[in-house]
């Protein structure tokens, strides 16, 4: 998905969900459910939460502290904190590494381009270099 510069990624969260295609390792129609989002914390709302626990995908999310006060100060109300696991959220590291580095080309991080499609095919052409210029394994 690609969305203007100034707004907010969370507001685009179901659309990009509805994007996704897994491909199968072997022959069949691609998986169009992740097992796990991985997000940071402009993801935290109910509605994402909402929307996901209704797909059946695990969210690892962690809560904003205004969210966990206004849990604490409802008391009993306030429910139980939402599922976290830290050892599954440092494998979102790799997605900011991804980010950090197509920052690297000026044209992406100040996008110069007027055009969606013009934007999105140079991501597509700094992504095959950054692939291109990795060493096998």
């Amino acid at each position: 998905m690609l969305t203007p510069g100034n707004a907010n990624d969370a507001t685009a969260f179901a659309q990009t969900l509805d994007e996704i295609r897994i491909p199968r390792i072997a022959t069949g129609r691609p998986r169009t459910t992740p097992t796990r989002v991985l997000g940071d914390k402009a993801y935290s709302s109910r509605a994402i939460r909402h929307l996901l626990r209704r797909r059946g995908i695990a969210a690892t999310i962690p809560e904003r502290r205004d969210q966990v006060a206004n849990r604490r100060r409802r008391g009993n109300l306030g429910g139980r904190p939402p599922a976290f696991d830290k050892e599954i959220y440092r494998d979102r590291n790799a997605v900011e590494r991804c980010f950090a580095r197509l920052k690297q080309f000026r044209a992406i991080a100040t996008r110069f381009d007027k055009l969606a499609t013009r934007y999105r095919a140079g991501v597509v052409l700094a992504s095959l270099i950054l692939w291109l210029r990795e060493p096998t394994r």
